[in-house]
């Protein structure tokens, strides 16, 4: 009796283990493309990954994956090797259009699903370089973000517009990369495309008196607002950066959560109603504090792009859109 006890307890136990293993295996991995490593974009993306609340959905596993950011992102999703990721609204939009430097397709399988942070141009000189404009950068040695990446493509748009960029010593590397050689004097500005503060323009001020670039200025002047409509005016407020004591004007894209046509329409619902409540919020800032602009008011800000189904029905849901 012992014995067939014993055994059937053990046959429970197997059955029990087998179904739990097939659960888990029934999963369906979701790829959620980031960025480079410490970037917000990867911040993002395993922000997501690490919820509880998401690791407990059901038939659904989602996993991050670091990418070289906006423009790798763009095309991974449209090919539908990521389900979801981050892309600036900008990169969609030129995109859309077949307006992408040296590739002209069109990419229509990219869809987004909502804003999360506006991400602002940012031009770092030495305060007693003399540089004071963009046209000041003309034969200058300049960090122009790593290639591959919405900073890269961005700087290049934005260079190429105002008639410099063929005019620089263009330097391709990340960020931190680029603080290092810029307080080694190997570089004599630098650029970002990101939210603010910036720890690599922190630890650049640590070590040099630094000053911000006016970007509105040239951008205003020369039409750029005109032809890309996705842009918007912002001021990177006094004192953000050390030594830095009056506003910056420039301007910012939106980084955008976005999903593949293909991505079901009932996990994109499903995601957003996790992450857009008190806590799901919470759970963002303090992954990082840029995420504080998520907010169910600022839901589809900088978007001039179509919505994922799915998203279209939470935000019309929560009276965001009509």
């Amino acid at each position: 009796m012992k014995n067939r006890y014993f055994i059937v307890l053990l046959s429970l136990a197997i059955m029990v283990t087998f179904v739990f293993s097939a659960n888990v295996y029934a999963k369906k991995r979701i790829v959620f493309g980031g960025g480079p490593a410490g970037g917000t974009f990867q911040v993002f993306a395993n922000a997501i990954q690490v919820y509880k609340p998401i690791k407990r959905l059901d038939g659904y596993n989602i996993q991050a994956q670091s990418s070289a950011g906006s423009v790798e992102n763009l095309r991974k999703v449209n090919s539908g090797k990521s389900h979801f990721a981050v892309v600036y609204s900008g990169h969609i939009w030129q995109a859309r259009g077949g307006m992408m430097k040296n590739d002209k397709r069109r990419y229509l399988d990219v869809l987004a699903v909502s804003c999360l942070y506006g991400a602002p141009a940012q031009l770092i000189v030495r305060s007693d370089s003399g540089i004071k404009s963009c046209n000041d950068l003309i034969g200058k040695k300049v960090g122009v973000g790593n290639a591959g990446s919405g900073a890269f493509a961005n700087c290049e748009l934005f260079f190429t517009h105002i008639g410099i960029w063929d005019k620089i010593k263009r330097n391709a590397m990340g960020y931190n990369d680029a603080a290092n050689a810029f307080g080694n004097n190997q570089l004599d500005a630098f650029w970002l495309f990101t939210a603010f503060p910036s720890g690599a323009v922190i630890m650049a001020a640590q070590t040099n008196d630094i000053a911000l670039i006016d970007l509105d200025k040239d951008a205003s002047t020369l039409g750029f607002y005109d032809k890309y409509p996705y842009f918007g005016r912002v001021s990177i407020p006094a004192r953000t950066y050390k030594g830095v004591d009056s506003d910056a004007p420039s301007f910012q894209d939106c980084a955008l959560w976005v999903a593949n046509t293909k991505t079901p329409a009932s996990l994109v619902y499903q995601l957003l109603s996790i992450v857009y409540t008190d806590e799901g919020l919470k759970h963002m800032v303090n992954q990082k504090k840029t995420f504080k602009e998520m907010s169910l008011s600022n839901g589809v800000k900088g978007i001039v792009t179509p919505l994922h189904p799915g998203a279209e029905k939470f935000w019309k849901e929560k009276g965001v859109l009509k």
